[in-house]
């Protein structure tokens, strides 16, 4: 395990992601990049949305970089963007993050139904 890690840690999303060292080792076979970006963004735009279960986290992967497209109602649109775009940026920068952590580059597109 990392160095100074506590069981608990809010670096996890769930229980199947685990860090050692520099490395994330996940239950699927494939160990697919786009996987820890994707739950991430799920978790943050359910979070911030109004109407969770209408909020869409789709994906795509082209060699080492991850888009992720977040969809959500257009009630909720203004909550997911904030201010001057202030949320939708922080959203990007966490999920920059986690990409970072696989070793992916990521692009978030928050779309306009």
């Amino acid at each position: 395990m990392t160095e100074g890690y506590e069981a608990g840690d809010i670096n996890l999303v769930d229980d199947e992601v685990r860090y050692d060292d520099d490395e994330v080792v996940t239950d699927d076979a494939n160990g697919s990049l786009a996987e820890l970006p994707v739950r991430v963004a799920t978790y943050l735009a359910t979070s911030l949305a109004d109407a969770p279960d209408e909020v869409e986290v789709t994906s795509s992967v082209q060699g080492a970089t991850v888009k992720v497209s977040v969809t959500v109602a257009p009630s909720d649109m203004g909550r997911v963007i904030g201010r001057r775009g202030r949320t939708a940026q922080a959203l990007r920068t966490v999920v920059g993050a986690a990409g970072a952590k696989v070793g992916a580059t990521t692009n978030v597109d928050i779309v306009d139904v």
